[in-house]
């Protein structure tokens, strides 16, 4: 059996191909802007801009988990907000402590580190630790005291508080929005699986199979099983069976119905509900642990650190910029990091030509810096989904604009040492990117390859049993397919990690081949007889 053992390439087509923008881009975008508006805008009022660093602290947690069912949105931007008040809290401790700038930096990458391990712990999505990392760097530097740190973390919790209001109001007119949004996604991805299925080309199956999964998962994080829920259940099971077998599949009757989940409108119905023994089985999928994570952990402080200190040798006035930078750049594996580098860059460089053409706007007085905060906030989100490197051309100038809130400063200045901090953090974070190899990928494929074999070979013995329960052999199907969507997300990122050893990479293609057969099998079996609430009625 073959094992892949060479050094995969540094990638440079494709780095910076723009992508289709999100169904929801501006959804983000607005939240950013009502989260950070009020806040800013009443200490403007009061002739506080100063204070904005602490209250966008809270604001910017508006920017994570939209793509959460809001029973699942409000516990994590409850524990969004706690995490960014603990990293700010840190900060201003130390900061008021000492004013050594080697101290200072050897924190600042230690916050970095373990903001990265539990955000990719948590699985809590774009943006991930680099805002948290980006305000505890920043708050390092700000001059602080003791006295002072609680008035500043009360103005962070306050502005924390709405962020939440914020990002829970589209609750309010639409309740479902979330889980509606990630069945119609499966739909979506299940007929484009059909259609390459009947072309010959195989790619849209691991995509079709990640989609169902999320679908799944956003279902069984939405609270309580209201009707639309229950239908959009079956929705999902619709999608499984395309997803298992895509000869016998409709592709234009998936794309209708994902069609008629948009709006507010009611939910298709396509089947009776599916039964709660299932769901309880399928939560369990939703834990995750820590899992190895040590080398990303490494990498991170490393490379942060090293970046701060490469920062100050050069003389630049506010090393966390490069610190954020390198803290920034890594991602699942070496060859995404590179990647994610040079996006960075450019999308920096660019950024900086963007916030000299500002800067005039900007200096005419305290309410226009703020109007152009804000416009370059809503920029950011709206076009980060179509690629990190063009949300970056509106982060750099609001980062450059939020530095002048205690008073405005030479652009020229400005423009230098951003331009410094950008290119030392990426190029010093991603050598330690280089030198901190993840080991661990290749046990990592084989964990997941041990998981995958377990859930076919019980998924097998459900089908040879001639008295299966339809609810066991739905479960059976849901936890193999969950166990090949990790399969391939652990293949691909130890395929982009450098200097590892051999990888099994034949046996996870049979894996996946003779899982996927299994669950073709499965289809006529549940199809045929999906759970009923009635069954599971005592």
């Amino acid at each position: 059996m073959s094992c892949a053992t060479s050094t995969p390439r540094i990638p440079l087509a494709g780095v910076l191909r723009l992508g289709r923008p999100s169904g929801i881009w501006f959804k983000p975008a607005l939240s950013a802007v009502a989260a950070v508006a009020p806040p800013n805008l009443t200490l403007l009022a009061l002739d506080r801009l100063d204070l904005a660093m602490y209250t966008m602290a809270g604001s910017l947690c508006a920017l994570y988990a939209h793509n959460r069912p809001y029973a699942a949105r409000a516990r994590a931007l409850a524990w969004v907000v706690l995490g960014m008040l603990g990293g700010l809290a840190v900060a201003l401790v130390t900061a008021s402590l000492t004013t050594n700038t080697v101290a200072l930096v050897a924190v600042g990458a230690l916050l970095a580190a373990v903001q990265k391990v539990l955000c990719d712990a948590t699985r809590i999505g774009p943006p991930g630790n680099v805002v948290l990392t980006f305000i505890s760097s920043a708050a390092l530097f700000a001059p602080q005291t003791l006295g002072q740190v609680p008035g500043h973390l009360a103005l962070g919790l306050a502005a924390g508080v709405w962020a939440w209001l914020v990002a829970m109001a589209p609750g309010l007119v639409r309740p479902h929005g979330p889980e509606r949004r990630a069945v119609a996604h499966a739909l979506n991805a299940a007929a484009a699986h059909a259609d390459a299925h009947r072309t010959g080309d195989g790619h849209a199956r691991a995509a079709a199979a990640a989609a169902v999964h999320t679908a799944r998962q956003s279902l069984l994080s939405a609270g309580a099983r209201t009707a639309p829920r229950r239908a959009l259940e079956q929705l999902v099971v619709r999608a499984e069976i395309a997803l298992a077998a895509p000869a016998d599949t409709d592709p234009a009757r998936l794309r209708g119905w994902a069609r008629d989940l948009r709006g507010t409108g009611p939910v298709p119905q396509v089947g009776a509900p599916a039964a709660d023994a299932e769901l309880t089985v399928q939560r369990s999928l939703l834990r995750r642990g820590l899992g190895p994570l040590t080398p990303i952990a490494v990498r991170t402080a490393l490379g942060c650190a090293l970046a701060g200190y490469a920062s100050l040798a050069l003389g630049i006035g506010r090393p966390y910029w490069a610190l954020v930078t390198a803290a920034a750049l890594y991602q699942a594996n070496t060859t995404l990091t590179w990647s994610r580098g040079v996006q960075r860059v450019v999308g920096n460089l660019v950024g900086v030509l963007l916030f000299a053409a500002v800067v005039p706007l900007a200096h005419l007085g305290p309410a226009a810096l703020v109007l152009c905060c804000l416009a370059c906030n809503f920029g950011a989100e709206a076009l980060m989904g179509r690629n990190y490197w063009l949300g970056s051309i509106c982060v750099t100038p609001m980062a450059l604009l939020i530095t002048e809130f205690t008073g405005f400063q030479e652009p020229g200045r400005l423009i230098t040492e951003r331009v410094v901090d950008t290119l030392v953090g990426a190029l010093v974070g991603f050598a330690a990117a280089v030198a901190v190899t993840n080991r661990r990928a290749g046990h990592r494929v084989e964990h997941a390859l041990t998981v995958v074999e377990r859930a076919r070979e019980r998924a097998a013995r459900l089908l040879a049993e001639p008295h299966t329960a339809p609810g066991a052999l739905a479960s059976a199907r849901h936890d193999l397919t969950a166990a090949l969507v990790e399969l391939r997300a652990t293949a691909d990122a130890a395929a982009g990690e450098w200097w590892q050893r051999a990888r099994p990479e034949e046996r996870v293609v049979l894996a996946e081949q003779a899982g996927h057969r299994t669950l073709a099998a499965t289809v006529g079996r549940v199809g045929q007889s999906e759970p009923t609430t009635e069954d599971v009625r005592p």
